[in-house]
């Protein structure tokens, strides 16, 4: 009974000790998707911003162009 009770043990401390690592090794990849996930979003607010200044800029070019080529006729 008492080798059952140490080989019972000696496997929960194992099993303790695996349990830590991959907490560990969790966190750690918690981290690094926080961290792209963060550099994602500045990159997709980035492109929102430069996309919508585009834009603004595509559209007052075309009224200034119309307005130039009513001018013509």
């Amino acid at each position: 009974m008492d080798k059952l009770n140490t080989q019972l043990y000696l496997q929960n401390c194992y099993i303790i000790q695996e349990n830590e690592k991959l907490r560990r090794k969790a966190q750690q990849l918690n981290q690094e998707n926080q961290a792209l996930l963060s550099e994602l979003k500045q990159k997709l607010s980035k492109g929102y911003s430069k996309s919508n200044h585009n834009s603004d800029r595509n559209v007052s070019s075309t009224s200034s162009s119309n307005s130039m080529d009513s001018g013509k006729t």
